[in-house]
């Protein structure tokens, strides 16, 4: 044969031509795979891209919704109305009244045009909404709000507890005679930030109008979507019936240094 005589007269060469062959198709299979895999992974990053993208924008036009509930035109005109009757009976009450309508409204726009907001800013804003909501609804709306000094400046999505709060009034106090009080809690657990609210009304199985224990709802389900979208698996959100009656919301996120 040819190339067993080639192989025997110059053996040299022809391990030469094998080696450049090798080395050749080596060169030629490694550009190719690197070809592919150089695709692949652009192909990875744009999906990923499109993905952040589209979580984003989700995440953006639910911070939209959810400003657009809390300046609805119904809660305005009541506290403008109840303003307006308070003003010749209790000019002092209405002057206090007018100052925390204010202060809510200058910090919901601000929170709507941030990203984050620190817990510090989203307490008092909701300490604003409860204190006109109990202008309204006299002594059947009692609350407190708990915020340990070392975790006012961690910084969270804004508006996130406002659903949960108006949920606790619309759902659980004013369905109930006597009204009730709502606690509003932020604690560290661990490498977590542990938010809740707990109101003492009605209960998840008082009605129709009650939140399911799943937590449904448009609040709750807004709430759960800012939430992935901006932590993923890493935050939570459960309803449970309260000890002593009532319904606890909580979110576990995680802590940021």
């Amino acid at each position: 044969q040819p190339l067993t005589l080639a192989w025997l007269r110059y053996p040299g060469r022809m391990a030469g031509y094998l080696v450049l062959s090798l080395v050749a198709g080596g060169g030629l299979t490694y550009y190719f795979m690197s070809r592919e895999q150089l695709a692949r992974a652009r192909e990875e990053m744009a999906v990923s891209a499109a993905q952040t993208e589209a979580a984003q924008r989700h995440a953006t036009e639910a911070q939209l919704k959810l400003l657009e509930t809390q300046l609805e035109p119904h809660m305005l005109f009541n506290t403008l109305a109840n303003l307006r009757a308070l003003i010749g009976v209790d000019a002092r009450r209405a002057q206090d009244m007018l100052d925390r309508l204010v202060a809510y409204l200058r910090a919901t726009l601000a929170a709507s045009r941030a990203s984050t907001y620190s817990l510090g800013a989203e307490f008092e804003r909701l300490g604003d909404y409860l204190e006109l909501m109990r202008v309204r609804m006299g002594a059947r709306l009692q609350f407190a709000l708990e915020l340990p000094s070392e975790l006012a400046d961690q910084q969270v999505p804004p508006l996130l507890l406002q659903a949960l709060v108006e949920n606790s009034i619309k759902h659980g106090l004013e369905p109930s005679v006597q009204g009730g009080r709502i606690d509003i809690r932020a604690a560290r657990a661990g490498a977590q930030l542990r938010l809740q609210v707990q109101d003492s009304g009605v209960g998840l199985h008082a009605g129709d109008s009650a939140p399911s224990p799943t937590g449904g709802g448009f609040g709750l389900s807004q709430v759960r979507e800012r939430l992935q979208a901006s932590y993923g698996a890493q935050a939570a959100l459960t309803v449970a019936e309260a000890t002593g009656g009532g319904t606890v919301v909580t979110i576990t996120l995680p802590i940021h240094p």
